[in-house]
């Protein structure tokens, strides 16, 4: 019943607006390792030389900036601590990536170094009682008047919800790991997220594949995209359920570029 619901909540995009999505590998954070490092200037143009695609992950600032960074403490990736939400983003992209001599960039940043040579996945990153909407109208305010192929996509159903409202030209993607809660408490949540979020994709956690809920948006018109291909055989699963990948380590090896 939940699945009658789909197509008239949530319509299928036009193929045309989506085609660009497939059979492309994308790089998890960009093309890291090996003395570079993820979501770093080095990484992302690493991606581009290896013809791959690119995801990335942003949050917002203290001044309401997009800043392409994915933990939300400093210290993993930084010699230094805290919050990236308490930093301006001045600040912020004076910052280095540890043992590299790259600082942190801004979604500004990003694009312009993509400047339309690879596609692009931007990740919003949200958690429970933090507003979408700064970092939904800063990522928005970034993309204007870029024409290279990109989405948007978050595990948040909120972000997908403030794109259609807002900036619906932006294809907009809904990020899914459905893990081993198969109740149908669980079905009625992820139908909820779709519902809201009106994604024209979805991106699943590889490790759910194959799965009922994505064959049936795929099946449908919706593309879907897996994360995170990090083996062969993970390589294998992707290919055989999936449109394309986000990989890194062997899954970028051993993945295709791009159709």
């Amino acid at each position: 019943m939940l699945s009658n619901l789909d197509g008239w909540l949530v319509a299928a995009p036009d193929p045309a607006r989506v085609r660009w999505l497939c059979d492309v590998t994308y790089a998890h954070r960009g093309l890291h390792g090996h003395g570079a490092i993820e979501n770093s200037p080095t990484a992302f143009a690493a991606a581009i030389e290896t013809g791959l695609g690119i995801e990335c992950d942003v949050q917002c600032t203290a001044d309401g900036c997009a800043a392409v960074f994915h933990d939300w403490e400093l210290d993993r990736l930084t010699d230094d601590t805290g919050p990236v939400a308490a930093r301006r983003m001045e600040a912020l992209a004076q910052i280095r990536l540890r043992g590299v001599p790259d600082k942190i960039l801004s979604l500004g940043d990003l694009l312009r170094l993509v400047a339309g040579q690879a596609r692009l996945l931007i990740e919003l990153k949200s958690r429970r009682g933090l507003p979408v909407g700064p970092l939904c109208r800063a990522v928005r305010n970034d993309l204007e008047g870029y024409a290279g192929p990109h989405a948007v996509m978050s595990l948040d159903p909120r972000v997908g919800h403030w794109f259609a409202r807002h900036y619906p030209q932006t294809v907009r993607g809904l990020v899914v790991s459905e893990g081993l809660d198969r109740s149908w408490r669980s079905a009625f949540r992820l139908r909820f997220a779709l519902w809201r979020s009106r994604p024209d994709f979805l991106a699943c956690d590889v490790r759910d594949l194959p799965s009922r809920f994505a064959a049936a948006q795929r099946a449908r018109g919706l593309p879907v995209l897996s994360w995170t291909v990090a083996t062969p055989a993970l390589r294998d699963r992707a290919r055989a359920h999936a449109d394309g990948w986000i990989a890194e380590g062997e899954g970028v090896a051993t993945a295709p570029a791009s159709a």
